[in-house]
């Protein structure tokens, strides 16, 4: 269990910005999960979670709870929306990845996520249909995976995917084709607040995609925030005091030495990685691996 554990970490530290959303989403629906597991097994009554999490269609609970139009696109309460979802965002936030950052792919998730909260509040508040509906709450990163689908297919039309049963075909097709699926469901009572998010995360990727090709990034906002927010969690380093120090410097040739040797001790363990797996590795070669890793 622990060499799970320290694979799961090393993984997430390691990988790029969609390992990381990934496996955001993934967690928040094991931990939400298995809380709910635990306190139906015990009998244990307590509060919704999902109601301090997932973005609300009213204004006054709203602004009591305005962190919601950010957390809801983490959350998934159902296995089959958070597999569907995951995969939607892993197949095309590979392409998205091929043409842009992992700051880009972050942001424009934030963006779709926050697009579609937007449009799902508005729509319910002024239009009769959904305002006839009364109050609801919406969970899911439906929008903000829509983003980045609609992101890569209108940034790059002429890429291919190969579909069973249908062989090759452009991505903007099937970005269009799942746009207009979204479209003509729209009073569809089953689900009204999650089409609607699509649609509002489907505009802000497409919008994101054609500015960006006329040399205009509107994520610059959001990526200056996360940068921020970012800089909030990272380790300040310790002022230390000057020491003088009288040991002879390091020679070019005992410096070049000494990395040589590192780099073999390095090669030597992915090596062993490769054949053995993570598990056959021993503490200290985990820890150097994990060390070389930062560098």
């Amino acid at each position: 269990m622990a060499d799970i554990i320290d694979r799961i970490k090393y993984q997430y530290k390691t990988g790029d910005i969609l390992i990381r959303l990934i496996f955001i989403n993934v967690g928040i629906f094991l931990i939400i999960k298995i809380l709910g597991i635990f306190f139906t097994l015990f009998k244990i009554e307590t509060f919704n979670l999902l109601q301090f999490i997932a973005v609300p269609s009213q204004p006054e609970i709203l602004l009591r709870r305005f962190w919601t139009p950010f957390t809801y696109m983490f959350v998934h309460e159902g296995f089959w929306h958070i597999l569907f979802n995951m995969l939607w965002l892993y197949w095309f936030g590979k392409i998205f990845l091929e043409y842009f950052s992992g700051r880009h792919l972050g942001s424009v998730y934030l963006l779709g996520g926050l697009s579609g909260a937007l449009l799902y509040i508005l729509a319910f508040n002024l239009i009769p249909y959904y305002l006839d509906l009364g109050n609801s709450w919406m969970i899911g990163a439906s929008a903000a995976v829509m983003a980045i689908v609609m992101a890569a297919a209108f940034y790059r039309p002429d890429v291919q995917l190969h579909l069973f049963l249908l062989g090759r075909i452009k991505i903007v097709y099937i970005a269009i084709f799942v746009f207009v699926l979204d479209f003509i469901s729209l009073d569809d009572l089953s689900n009204p607040g999650g089409h609607l998010a699509h649609i509002g995360g489907a505009i802000a990727g497409y919008l994101f995609a054609v500015r960006y090709r006329r040399g205009k990034d509107i994520t610059k906002g959001i990526g200056k925030m996360m940068d921020h927010i970012a800089n909030l969690f990272k380790k300040k380093p310790k002022r230390t005091k000057l020491k003088v120090s009288h040991r002879r410097a390091e020679s070019d040739m005992d410096y070049n030495y000494r990395k040589h040797q590192e780099q073999e001790e390095i090669d030597r363990i992915l090596d062993k990685l490769k054949h053995s797996g993570y598990s056959s590795l021993s503490a200290d070669e985990k820890k150097k691996l994990f060390d070389a890793s930062k560098k």
